[in-house]
């Protein structure tokens, strides 16, 4: 089963809070980890896409669009917003980060699984939703305060 982590920013900012998914994508990847990031669509990957090259002065995160063969791209993090996901996806990446709004069983064959919410009310109530889907399906989800930022 999967290990769920949701992390909570208490401010309302859509821009916050996907830097804090750029910056726990980063500490994965100086772990050593294979990330998977699960975006809503095309769009919402361009724009992650950019904002990883762009979101630290000296962050620097390897990554590219899911790859055909995603076990056998050197790229460490990987960006997809295919529905539903390849069936290679779990066995190839560790680590899922999603940034959907709806929850999805293949998430839970994932080693972890990783939310970051912000304080937006739709956002966050989307969270809860998502946070009891994966406690209904058998996943004890943990959730981790996030101290704000500078910049």
């Amino acid at each position: 089963m999967a290990e769920v982590e949701f992390h909570i920013l208490s401010e309302d900012s859509d821009k916050a809070r996907l830097k804090a998914a750029c910056t726990l994508i980063e500490q994965a990847f100086h772990k050593g980890e294979r990330v998977l990031v699960w975006l809503e669509d095309a769009a919402a990957l361009s724009a992650f896409d950019n904002l990883l090259w762009t979101f630290g002065d000296q962050s620097f995160v390897p990554h590219e669009p899911l790859a055909a063969d995603p076990q056998s791209s050197e790229a460490p993090v990987q960006l997809s917003s295919a529905n539903p996901l390849p069936a290679s996806a779990p066995g190839a990446f560790a680590t899922l980060l999603t940034l959907r709004t709806e929850p999805d069983v293949v998430a839970l064959k994932f080693t972890r699984v990783v939310e970051v919410i912000d304080a937006d009310a739709a956002r966050r109530a989307a969270g809860r939703d998502r946070f009891r889907f994966y406690r209904e399906n058998g996943a004890t989800p943990r959730h981790h305060e996030l101290k704000p930022r500078n910049g």
